[in-house]
C-alpha cells in the first residue's frame, strides 16, 4: 500500500463513511453471524441475531459464503429490498467480512446514460427509415 498521509486517509475515510452508507458484517467460516455495524438499515437489513445463519437473515448472501480465500466483488447488486449496493466480501482469519457501500448514485447515472444511448439508437433508426423510403 502507498504511504498516504494520515490527514488524507482520514479525509477519504470520513468521505466514504458519510456518502457511501458503509455497513459491515462478520460471518464465521461456518456461516454464522458474529458481528455487524454501520448503516445496515439503509439496505433494509434489520433485526439481526448473533450466532444465527447469515443466509437465513440476509437472503442475498445465501450461497456466497464461505469464501475460498479469494475476495469477491459484486457491483451494483440489488438487495431483496430493492436497494443498490456494491458488495465486497473478503476473507480473514476471524471470518468473512461483508461490506455494503451505497451504489444508488452510480446506478442512477448508468441508467441515464443507457437511456440516452437507447434514445439515440431509436432516433438513428427513424432517420434511416426516412432516408431509405
Amino acid at each position: 500500500m502507498q504511504n498516504v498521509p494520515a490527514a488524507v486517509a482520514a479525509y477519504v475515510l470520513t468521505l466514504m463513511l458519510e456518502q457511501l452508507s458503509l455497513a459491515y458484517l462478520l460471518v464465521s467460516k461456518d456461516g454464522y453471524l458474529l458481528t455487524w455495524g454501520g448503516k445496515l438499515a439503509a439496505y433494509g437489513v434489520t433485526n439481526l441475531e448473533k450466532g444465527t445463519n447469515v443466509g437465513e437473515q440476509i437472503f442475498f448472501l445465501e450461497g456466497l459464503l464461505p469464501l475460498d480465500d479469494f475476495p469477491l466483488f459484486l457491483p451494483r447488486m440489488k438487495t431483496e429490498y430493492g436497494i443498490c449496493a456494491d458488495v465486497h466480501i473478503f476473507p480473514t482469519e476471524e471470518g468473512d467480512w461483508v461490506l455494503l457501500l451505497d451504489a444508488t448514485k452510480d446506478e442512477t447515472q448508468l441508467s441515464v446514460i443507457q437511456q440516452q444511448v437507447n434514445d439515440s439508437s431509436l432516433s438513428e433508426e427513424k432517420l434511416l427509415k426516412i432516408f431509405n423510403q
